[in-house]
């Protein structure tokens, strides 16, 4: 086993690997207390928090990669029982995710004995990834349409389209009791192929062989809490060594704050605003990430255009 950088790689991290001497590298991702803020916030019925903690483990896996301050978002949307799924990821570790769905045609489509997955779920759709990198820079899109049954093939499909990076994905989102109640956990593993040069030669068996060991990975074991990140590398890459070399704390995190939504009240009219005024006196605006609800007196409104 080669030497790890990270002595635990606990919870709520993404820890970037190499197998040693092998031209494949990859990330691994473990989810727990963020994930389970993130779908506790909403009372999602248990396809659409699947859906939406797969989507949060793969834009940490995948932003966790950017070299630069910035954000990266993964959303998929639709004309099935979801309409949009949304991940966002900032370059500080912060998550934060929400679903838009129709509850009924969700419970038509949970009605068999199979979890409904992506496809599923989001019926004819597009699957996009945006990373953006601020506002005096340029946002650069992928979009590729939904396939498959979870959003680790629509990954996949996006890398080979958009990077022509070989790269192969899995995903999982479960709940575990840790003593106190079934809380919301979700893991991921993304290994990429690094292209072959003179210097390596043909390194396509070693390629192979780590797809091969990439399928024995079960979904239990990216979300069991009792298995820790460096056992887990250990169980799959024992045979030629794997390597840590770096690693990216994760929590659940909303840019959400009274400034933003004071401006966004802003840009309504003042007759728009006077329907929006509740028997309170006061305009309540619900955050549709975290659901957090503000309560704006109009008269804040007033002043802060005056």
């Amino acid at each position: 086993m080669g030497p790890m950088s990270e002595a635990s790689l606990p919870d709520d991290l993404v820890a970037a690997f190499q197998t040693e001497g092998q031209p494949v590298r990859g990330r691994l991702a473990r989810l727990g207390p963020a994930v389970d803020e993130i779908l506790r916030a909403h009372d999602y019925p248990e396809p659409v928090a699947n859906l939406l903690g797969e989507a949060c483990a793969l834009a940490a896996l995948v932003g966790s990669n950017l070299k630069f301050e910035g954000r990266l978002i993964v959303q998929a949307q639709g004309d099935g029982p979801v309409r949009y799924v949304v991940a966002d990821y900032d370059t500080s570790g912060g998550l934060r995710g929400y679903c838009r769905f129709d509850a009924e045609k969700v419970a038509q489509a949970s009605a068999g004995f199979v979890r409904p997955g992506a496809k599923t779920l989001l019926g004819e759709g597009v699957f996009i990834m945006t990373i953006d990198q601020g506002e005096d820079m340029e946002r650069y899109q992928g979009v590729t349409q939904v396939e498959g049954e979870t959003l680790a093939l629509c990954a996949e499909q996006y890398f080979s389209q958009s990077e022509q990076t070989p790269t192969r994905v899995r995903l999982a989102v479960g709940q575990a009791d840790l003593g106190e109640g079934l809380h919301w956990r979700a893991g991921g593993m993304l290994i990429q192929y690094v292209a072959e040069d003179a210097a390596r030669g043909s390194t396509a068996e070693a390629w192979t062989q780590a797809q091969a060991l990439l399928e024995t990975l079960g979904e239990d074991e990216l979300i069991d809490p009792s298995l820790s990140s460096n056992d887990l590398l250990f169980r799959l890459f024992h045979e030629n060594g794997v390597r840590v070399f770096g690693s990216t704390p994760l929590h659940a995190f909303c840019r959400c704050n009274e400034d933003r939504i004071v401006s966004v009240l802003s840009s309504f009219s003042a007759e728009e605003r006077a329907d929006m005024i509740e028997p309170d006196g006061q305009i309540h605006v619900t955050c549709e990430y975290c659901s957090k609800v503000y309560s704006v007196e109009p008269g804040a409104l007033e002043r802060a255009e005056a």
